[in-house]
This record gives structure tokens, C-alpha cells and sequence, in this order.
């Protein structure tokens, strides 16, 4: 089993899979520095509540809770008819039956038609995470690069010492 992140990996490092680990390290290093810079710089850019991608997922479940029907039962829950299934919300605990809204920490399309009939903002009940502040955070730390090859400090007793490949690939 993969990740899409491994997968983004692996397909943007095809052609440095060739070379001498140092120069593969080099390639892993500024392609890390490269996404990095880029997603601090979008997330600083964000004027938005959420960073882009979670107001962009935010935004389609508004859309696809427009079509259902909020019954409530307290103040906090609600019991939503999704064309013919029924779903729980609580939003005191911030949860919904059918678990989006506690796996991803953003309103589901359930919460959403809650929020909207109770006219609360969507936002109040998203992650600290999906806001531009802590994405920015997240982007802070550096990739600092290799040093140069000829200051490395390289005891003698490791540098002559020959590396072979393994006798057996797995």
C-alpha cells in the first residue's frame, strides 16, 4: 500500500533514481526546498479563513447539502435526511454519523445543513490546522542544503573503506 504523497515522490524522482546517492540526495533535497518554499508562499497568500484546498473541500459540501432536510432534536443535534438515509450530527462534539466530519475535523456535507439552518460560520468548526496561520507554520522550518563535497570532514578509516551493493535485491 502507497500514499499519494509517496507516489508524488517516486514520479517526481524518476530520472534522479540513476544517479550517485550524494547527487540523489542533492535532487531529494531541492525538490523538498522547491515545495516548500511554493507551499509557504501560497499559504501566505491566502486571504481566505481556510488555506485554499480545505475552503475548496468546504465549499463542495456546502454544495451537496443543499438537497437535505434538518430535523433537530436538541440545540446541538440533528438528524439530517440525505435522500432517504439519515444521518446524526452533534455538533457540541463536533461529529457526524457518517464520520467526515471527525475524520477530516471540517464540516461534512450533514454539519454544513446544520450550520446553515442555525446561520453558523462553517469555519468556527474547522481544524486550527486548515488555517493559512498554522499552514504557514508548517512551511517555516527550512531545507537546508548538503554541504560541498570538498568540506566534508571524511575520517580516513571510512573513506577508504569500500561500499558493495547488496549480493541478493529484495
Amino acid at each position: 500500500m502507497t500514499s499519494n504523497i509517496a507516489e508524488s515522490i517516486n514520479a517526481a524522482l524518476v530520472s534522479a533514481r540513476e544517479l550517485p546517492i550524494y547527487d540523489f540526495l542533492e535532487e531529494v533535497r531541492k525538490m523538498f526546498g522547491r515545495w516548500n518554499c511554493s507551499n509557504r508562499k501560497e499559504a501566505s497568500q491566502t486571504y481566505t479563513t481556510l488555506g485554499k484546498k480545505y475552503q475548496d473541500m468546504l465549499t463542495l459540501n456546502e454544495a451537496i447539502s443543499t438537497h437535505m432536510t434538518v430535523v433537530p432534536s436538541t440545540e446541538y443535534l440533528h438528524t439530517m435526511n440525505d435522500e432517504g438515509r439519515h444521518y446524526t450530527v452533534c455538533l457540541l462534539e463536533r461529529k457526524c454519523s457518517c464520520r467526515r466530519f471527525q475524520v477530516d475535523e471540517l464540516p461534512c456535507q450533514h454539519a454544513w445543513a446544520v450550520l446553515k439552518r442555525k446561520f453558523l460560520m462553517p469555519e468556527d468548526y474547522c481544524s486550527d490546522y486548515y488555517k493559512p496561520k498554522s499552514i504557514v507554520m508548517t512551511y517555516e522550518v527550512p531545507v537546508y542544503p548538503l554541504p560541498d563535497r570538498n568540506v566534508w570532514n571524511i575520517p580516513a578509516h571510512i573513506s577508504e573503506e569500500v561500499i558493495l551493493p547488496p549480493d541478493v535485491w529484495l
